[in-house]
């Protein structure tokens, strides 16, 4: 029988690359595993990895294996049971053994075997926030934009060597050389027409001086022409390089959170959960996101992130204060044009008599224009109200840029979060 050994060294991240194609290959139970995890876990505690099993059935391969081949009598040495010729009664259980083997014994008789592994944490996120984004997200023209690129202007005559452009360089070399060096050859071509026509008189009528004198002018422009250098400091070029601002995909997400009376502490923490997924989503899509909580009962405030999901205020509803203030910051702070805007309003639906007009009017005379998206989640198990009645006429205007979705229980969190944000069709 032949052996082959591969002795050539391992490449670079082979084993990275050899598990990038083992969670593509079983990417359908990863992602099942990670769904189960997600619903089972907080989510505060989204930020560590998992450990996912896949049955061996579902990654086994068929092999092939060679038999011992042929009849052999087998007789184990100090054996007091059995002698040559016993059969062996077959064991109960239908599998035998200790393990836990697919049809192995347990105490039901049955069992299975697991590949058992571990995601690490970016990998467990690539599989939660798996084919989600922020809708209609654009790129704006940034001012006071901290992020350049440095690209190509042309040439310069000072630099570091690093930067050296070769082929202007011995361009500028040749062009100096053809300078310097054209009236030299005009003049030291004349020195040698005059000498021969010198050297070509008469013995009698020639004049040495004159041909001394000519030579020795010749002498002087070959030196000359020698004397050139081939490359001069002057010559240099180099790539010139300047800091170009570059545009990118600029986004401001406000997270808008009821905090009245009719706001149980269960509903705030289901809203605090769905904020701190998308708090995660953000963060780990895109680098330039800044979050603006804004927390309302009959007034609303900008708070931080602390008192936004951790102060405890109470009062009655009026929903139209946050959006005013939404409102007010983004012309304020947040320029369309500059600046991809989202809103995430989380609310039981209670609000004040006849505030919800005011928020339809809010929404789609001055902010909806000016969104990229907004999504509303209601936590409630009863029936919509007046809010939710008045939002149903922003969505149908404007399909494409207001969804809402109702919230029961923590259960309901991931779904509706990937409804609210799975990738849309480009158009």
């Amino acid at each position: 029988m032949t052996y082959f050994i591969d002795r050539r060294a391992n490449a670079k991240n082979k084993s990275a690359v050899n598990r990038q194609r083992f969670l593509d290959r079983y990417r359908t139970h990863i992602k099942r595993s990670v769904e189960e995890a997600v619903n089972r876990r907080s989510i505060t505690d989204m930020e560590r990895g998992e450990k996912v099993s896949i049955p061996t059935r579902d990654i086994s391969e068929p092999v092939f294996q060679h038999g011992p081949g042929g009849k052999r009598t087998i007789v184990s040495p100090g054996n007091k049971e059995f002698v040559e010729g016993d059969r062996l009664r077959r064991p109960s259980g239908g599998g035998g053994g200790d393990g836990a083997g697919e049809g192995g014994a347990s105490n039901q008789g049955e069992g299975m075997d697991e590949f058992a592994f571990s995601l690490t944490r970016e990998e467990f996120l690539d599989f939660v926030f798996d084919g989600l984004e922020l809708p209609h997200l654009e790129r704006k023209a940034l001012k006071d934009l901290d992020e350049v690129k440095p690209v190509r202007a042309g040439v310069t005559r000072d630099g570091v060597p690093a930067r050296i452009n070769i082929v202007r360089s011995m361009r500028e070399a040749y062009a100096r050389r053809i300078a310097m060096r054209a009236p030299l050859r005009r003049a030291l071509r004349a020195a040698q027409e005059a000498l021969d026509e010198e050297e070509r008189k008469d013995p009698v009528l020639r004049n040495p001086s004159r041909i001394a004198e000519l030579k020795a002018e010749i002498e002087r422009l070959e030196k000359r022409l020698e004397a050139v250098p081939f490359i001069d400091t002057y010559d240099l070029r180099y790539n010139n390089l300047i800091n170009q601002p570059q545009p990118s995909s600029k986004a401001v997400m406000f997270c808008v959170m009821d905090v009245s009376g009719s706001m149980t502490q269960a509903h705030k923490d289901i809203a605090k959960r769905f904020f701190l997924l998308l708090y995660l989503f953000l963060e780990r899509n895109y680098e330039k996101v800044e979050l603006v909580f804004v927390r309302h009962h009959t007034a609303a405030k900008e708070v931080d992130e602390e008192e936004f999901f951790y102060s405890r205020e109470t009062g009655g509803t009026i929903v139209s204060s946050a959006l005013t203030l939404v409102d007010e910051i983004i012309t304020r702070r947040y320029p369309p044009t500059q600046w991809n805007l989202y809103v995430a309003q989380a609310s039981d639906g209670d609000n004040w008599d006849d505030d919800s007009v005011n928020c339809r009017e809010r929404l789609m005379k001055s902010l909806m224009p000016r969104l990229q998206y907004y999504t509303y989640v209601e936590i409630t198990p009863h029936a919509h109200q007046a809010l939710w009645e008045e939002y149903e006429t922003v969505a149908a205007e404007f399909p494409d840029r207001f969804a809402m979705r109702q919230i029961v229980e923590a259960g309901d969190i991931y779904p509706v979060f990937r409804e609210l944000f799975k990738r849309r069709a480009a158009h």
